[in-house]
């Protein structure tokens, strides 16, 4: 079952439950694979794109926790973390932070990288293996350590 045939069936489940915060953020995963789908001028997207346009959706969520938690906003911090937890049940599997290493120090060896003047060499190959799988910054992470 695609990502999209998923949350069309979450949705009248959660229109039948009266279940606003799950059916607010289904709605909002729904408008924006609407509009990626116009944006590409495609009428259906692949499961890559779809991936996509979830994972965008959770970065936003964590951007906002961290605003608001600077902010001192600890009453939209609480209702963020709500709605990222029902994203992320649409997201792909995500890497565990010891297989994001196992790639970062393969890909080190691989492209022969030996001082930080490589990191983006490092981080381009590196991201082009876990599109989809793995947090940006969590491979920034270990790209840093790894390269001194």
């Amino acid at each position: 079952m695609s990502v999209l045939d998923q949350l069309n069936e979450d949705l009248k489940t959660a229109m039948k439950s009266k279940d606003k915060l799950r059916l607010g953020v289904i709605r909002g995963l729904k408008s924006e694979i609407m509009n990626a789908q116009v944006k590409n001028g495609k009428e259906k997207l692949t499961d890559d794109q779809l991936n996509t346009v979830v994972l965008k959706e959770i970065k936003q969520e964590k951007e906002s926790i961290s605003e608001f938690q600077k902010g001192g906003r600890d009453d939209l911090v609480a209702d963020q973390k709500s709605k990222l937890a029902v994203a992320q049940e649409y997201a792909p599997k995500q890497m565990s932070e010891d297989e994001v290493k196992k790639v970062v120090e393969d890909t080190i060896a691989q492209v022969g990288a030996t001082s930080k003047a490589q990191f983006g060499k490092v981080m381009g190959a590196v991201m082009s293996k876990v599109k989809g799988k793995a947090d940006g910054s969590v491979v920034n992470k270990f790209v840093k350590e790894l390269l001194k």
